[in-house]
């Protein structure tokens, strides 16, 4: 008898010690998988912080540009204002009509080529603020592209 039961043993311990092996395997492969899915998960807080960086920076830049436009609008205004009223006051001394006339006629002249000038001035400025707001927002775009181009 005790040899019948001194067979199944061996094959009993060997089955234990299997079992516990790809236990332990089982293990180890959980923990890797779950390190990489923490790590994953981290790697997308940071990823979203960023962004969110991006929108502030983005928002910064907006602020400060739209200041420097409408302190250069309202210095273009004043300018326009005090050319104004003295060519007022040249039309209000003018010695004849011709005289008058021509006055206008500068001051016209003048007033547009300005006008003309500040439009460009305005459109380049406002293109520039445009490009430098989206800047933060496009370096994102690109990281994002990058990052799910390399995890396919």
């Amino acid at each position: 008898m005790a040899e019948t039961l001194a067979k199944p043993l061996p094959l009993l311990t060997d089955s234990v010690a299997s079992t516990m092996t790809a236990l332990e395997d089982t293990q180890t492969q959980v923990k890797a998988n779950m390190d990489k899915t923490m790590q994953t998960a981290q790697e997308i807080a940071a990823f979203g912080q960023g962004t969110l960086e991006a929108f502030v920076a983005s928002g910064q830049i907006w602020t400060a540009g739209v200041q420097d436009l409408n302190q250069s609008l309202v210095a273009s205004a004043q300018a326009h204002i005090t050319e104004a009223v003295e060519a007022v006051k040249k039309f209000a001394a003018a010695k004849s009509v011709n005289e008058l006339l021509t006055l206008q006629a500068t001051f016209a002249r003048g007033s547009l080529d300005k006008a003309v000038a500040e439009a460009t001035k305005l459109t380049d400025a406002s293109t520039k603020l445009a490009t430098d707001v989206l800047a933060p927002l496009n370096a994102r775009v690109t990281l994002a592209v990058d990052t799910l181009g390399r995890a396919v």
